[in-house]
């Protein structure tokens, strides 16, 4: 028997599971963990800040189907990890959290940067625990990855004592991977959600986020074109439908009546596929309580909005295609589709040219879709550019524009587009920012340039928290404590090794996105925005009527 330390042990299984990386920032009660991960083929990539580790892990695992892993010390280490592995878990995406933590023998008591993390972290994790004996390092990390990565994906957490960590162990096993099980509903389910639908005038469906995390878009756009009935999409759910396809009814998700409020209203039965309501809420869609036939891996959440006739659960590529079989090719009147399509796509075609400066925000998104090719990758950053981009950032494919909606943290966008890029090298990835969230974790450009991953950066600037302006203004018409300075980005950028583009005029956007895809290097692009458009958004949508 070769001896080894548990921190070596659980490095061994973080192999065992296949895991590439771990993001992170080292502290004092890991160093056992950290000295392991340096004679591993495990590369340990330093972060600024520990909530953006989390961000990167989430993202990596969204985009592989495995677990992420990120790492922390003890104290503020692990609160700042908190809010990162929060995000994910309320976003499905699969992470596995590691913290250091006070020795066993101190934990009794008021001690340095002590506190009780598997308590703390319990709300925000499916599951956690801590290797609190060395011989059950390979169980905990087994169950740490399986849980993470079952339907529906979301955090776990380790916590592993600095006493526990040196600790001598003879060389134990790690556990492998176990094949995860397939389920389908049960035939008498599937047929009679079958004759609802047949019956139905107007249906309508809903695509969420599964669709994507259970790799069924092929089954679900197979499944639409047969029963020919059209599909709204959540933020999390963008491009499970091609924006060009006239079944299309582009995406929901934005307050108040909205042109694709007039699909809901018209409908008589509503399909929500791989739909989470913290996705968006019923109350804001389903104001006549259509009937529902929910189609997920997991019973729906209990909503006096979301009045669910059928649950149709297990592999949603299974179910869907079981549907499909036994679903006549559809006949539904579909004409008021072409209208609410013609309307939403007139809104932002009509700002194509538009030469106001600072820069309209339909103008920035229609300049963006332009240069960005069908599998390239945007990521919104949570603020009022998120609303817009949303609402009229149209996709061809899924995981091409990455919206946070769960618990929707600021800061995420720059983080999450350094993983994007090293899990897709061979597109294009753009952090879309507002000045607000970029100053979050804005310290990361280090880590790209570092990492030397050309991710762009189109920082929208306006001098303030704009989302809460618009609430503020919509509920009190006035505003207030929401502005704030800004640094010279162009000089900060630049020291990061950034090349800076500040655009001074409308019609110089187009032309440094298509140089910043072009150049293969980190590029930072300032823009100006005029927000005075959301306002006039919100006027405008309360004068749509269905």
């Amino acid at each position: 028997m070769i001896a080894m330390n548990v921190a070596e042990l659980l490095v061994k299984c973080l192999e065992q599971e296949g895991v590439e990386y771990v993001f992170g920032v080292p502290g004092e009660e890991n160093v056992d963990l950290m000295d392991a991960f340096y004679n591993s083929d495990i590369e340990f990539i330093v972060t600024r800040h520990e909530t953006s580790a989390a961000f990167m892990a989430a993202t990596y695992g969204r985009f592989t189907g495995t677990p992420g892993v990120c790492l922390a010390t003890l104290g503020p280490g692990a609160t700042n990890l908190m809010t990162g592995v929060a995000n994910a878990n309320m976003d499905h995406a699969p992470l596995v959290a590691i913290t250091g933590q006070a020795g066993l023998d101190r934990q009794h008591k008021i001690s340095h940067q002590y506190y009780d993390l598997i308590n703390m972290y319990e709300p925000v994790t499916k599951w956690n625990a801590q290797i609190k004996s060395a011989k059950i390092t390979p169980e905990v990390v087994r169950k740490a990855f399986q849980v993470s990565g079952q339907e529906k994906w979301g955090a776990t957490h380790i916590d592993l004592p600095e006493d526990i960590a040196g600790m001598d162990v003879d060389e134990t096993t790690p556990l492998k991977p176990n094949e995860r099980p397939h389920t389908r509903a049960n035939e008498s389910i599937i047929k009679q959600a079958v004759s609802m639908i047949e019956k139905a005038r107007h249906p309508l469906i809903l695509a969420g986020n599964g669709i994507s995390r259970q790799e069924a878009t092929e089954n679900f756009r197979a499944f639409v074109r047969k029963v020919q009935i059209p599909v709204v999409q959540s933020f999390m759910g963008k491009g499970s439908i091609s924006w060009e396809d006239d079944l299309s009814l582009l995406t929901a998700g934005i307050g108040g009546n909205d042109y694709i409020t007039c699909g809901f209203n018209e409908a008589d039965l509503i399909l929500t596929i791989g739909f989470d309501i913290a996705e968006y809420p019923p109350k804001n869609w389903n104001r006549s309580n259509t009937s529902i036939i929910h189609i997920d891996t997991e019973e729906a959440e209990t909503d006096a909005n979301y009045p669910v006739s059928f649950n149709i659960l297990g592999d949603i590529p299974e179910n869907l295609e079981q549907l499909s079989k036994n679903l006549s090719p559809g006949k539904k009147d579909n004409t008021w589709v072409s209208n609410v399509r013609k309307q939403a796509l007139d809104e932002l075609e009509s700002f194509r040219d538009n030469e106001h400066f600072p820069v309209k925000p339909q103008k920035i998104i229609s300049d963006l879709r332009a240069v960005l090719n069908e599998d390239d990758i945007a990521i919104s950053d949570v603020g009022a550019h998120k609303m817009w981009m949303a609402r009229m950032y149209h996709t061809y494919q899924p995981n091409t524009c990455l919206i946070s909606n769960g618990l929707a943290s600021m800061g995420v966008a720059v983080p999450s587009a350094i993983a994007t890029k090293m899990v897709n090298p061979g597109r294009n990835v753009v952090a879309v920012c507002g000045d607000g969230s970029f100053q979050m974790t804005g310290a990361e450009l280090e880590t790209a340039k570092r990492l030397e991953l050309p991710i762009i950066v189109l920082m929208w600037r306006d001098d303030g928290y704009g989302l809460i302006e618009w609430h503020q203004l919509k509920k009190f018409d006035r505003s207030s404590y929401i502005k704030f300075g800004n640094p010279d980005y162009h000089q900060l950028a630049a020291s990061y090794g950034f090349e800076v583009m500040t655009i001074t005029k409308a019609d110089e956007l187009k032309p440094a996105l298509e140089r910043a895809a072009a150049s293969n290097q980190p590029v930072f692009i300032d823009c100006p925005v005029d927000y005075s458009e959301n306002m006039k958004l919100t006027e405008k949508l309360g004068d749509i009527i269905c």
